[in-house]
């Protein structure tokens, strides 16, 4: 059994919206819908790690505000560290092989998305509500 590898997930929050995206057709389990995600580089802080994917994916600079959750993926690969990042202004500009579509969505209407992994509906359902 390989060790975990780090990665972070971003909640990007505009407003009363966070960024979806769609897994486009470059990464693994392409189709599902969910927050940006990226592995941790050799190195790099979780806060860097956050800056970096996102301006990779969706070509928006955006500022980490606080590590909030701690999941892993189902099939135990990564430790995901969860935080949330304020993108108040720029355009969103997928990679295309990384991001098929990108939606603002409230965390009711990403619950309505489909598909999404389990792990990202906790996150929705238990986690978000009480932050």
């Amino acid at each position: 059994m390989s060790a975990q590898r780090e990665a972070v997930v971003a909640v990007l929050l505009r407003a009363d919206r966070l960024l979806a995206i769609r897994r486009g057709p470059a990464v693994a389990r392409p189709g599902y819908w969910q927050p940006l995600s990226g592995k941790v580089e050799p190195g790099e802080t979780q806060r860097e790690a956050v800056v970096r994917e996102v301006r990779e994916e969706v070509g928006l600079t955006v500022v980490p505000l606080a590590k909030i959750w701690e999941s892993e993926t189902d099939d135990g690969r990564f430790r995901l560290h969860w935080w949330t990042a304020r993108a108040d202004t720029g355009e969103v500009t997928p990679d295309p092989g990384e991001v098929a579509d990108t939606r603002w969505v409230t965390p009711e209407e990403f619950l309505a998305l489909d598909p999404v992994f389990e792990g990202d509906r906790e996150f929705f359902e238990r986690v978000l509500p009480d932050l």
